[in-house]
């Protein structure tokens, strides 16, 4: 909810931090995407759109807003890096049925950030089925260059892997203050996203969920502040 207080300003003004991943400058966004200048390629996950419209047909009403908010932080993300190609990768909508529900303007407002650049939407466990009218491609998995891209991390991956699904989150206390933040998780090997939605809670990374996906010698999740990504080792971060 917090991400969707910040302006456009604050969202573009963060300094990426620069990273080796399978062998390319990755550059880790304090506002949560991935990008790779090389393949002028950006990455984002578990955007959940129309979770607000999804809680709504239960009766469970939330701000109506989460869509838009979210669309303008990939908007500015987009203005930002300039990419050629916009892998999404899974959970983008927050259930199979939500693409159908998108306003005119979501549907405006995702063709513009798709125009002129390859869209890739990856499936995911949330939007199984491909989205209904808006631009783009897509598929279950991702294979190009060195690297899988995919929704749900395979542990029995042996190469390089890119995905989200686990919202990552990491807490930190230093002089007995506390700090939680979403982040993303990495060995070099596997690089889990953190999620883009405005409304998309977070999973420590000491949680059993991640048991089995990092080498812990090399882990490091790298928290997002909001101008900086700071990162830290797995000796330093806490349970909730």
């Amino acid at each position: 909810m917090r991400a969707a207080l910040k302006t456009v300003d604050q969202v573009t003004a963060g300094e990426a931090l620069a990273v080796d991943f399978a062998g390319s400058e990755l550059l880790l966004d304090p506002a949560g995407v991935a990008y790779f200048p090389a393949e002028r390629m950006l990455v984002v996950s578990d955007m959940h759109l129309e979770k607000g419209s999804s809680f709504a047909c239960r009766r469970v009403y939330l701000p109506p807003y989460d869509t838009a908010a979210t669309l303008a932080r990939l908007s500015a993300m987009t203005a930002k890096y300039d990419p050629t190609t916009i892998i999404s990768l899974g959970d983008s909508f927050h259930d199979d049925e939500a693409s159908a529900r998108l306003g005119e303007d979501a549907i405006a407002a995702i063709g513009a950030v798709a125009r002129g650049r390859e869209m890739i939407w990856v499936t995911g466990n949330h939007d199984p089925s491909p989205p209904d009218g808006v631009p783009g491609q897509s598929v279950e998995m991702l294979a190009t260059g060195r690297i899988v891209f995919r929704h749900i991390p395979e542990p029995a991956e042996t190469g390089h892997e890119i995905c989200g699904h686990l919202h990552p989150c990491a807490r930190l206390v230093r002089r007995g203050k506390a700090v939680r933040r979403a982040c993303f998780a990495s060995d070099g090997a596997r690089l889990v996203m953190p999620s883009f939605g405005v409304f998309t809670g977070g999973l420590n990374v000491r949680d059993e969920a991640y048991a089995g996906l990092f080498d812990a010698s090399r882990f490091r999740a790298y928290m997002l502040g909001q101008n900086r990504v700071y990162p830290v080792g797995a000796g330093d971060l806490r349970s909730d």
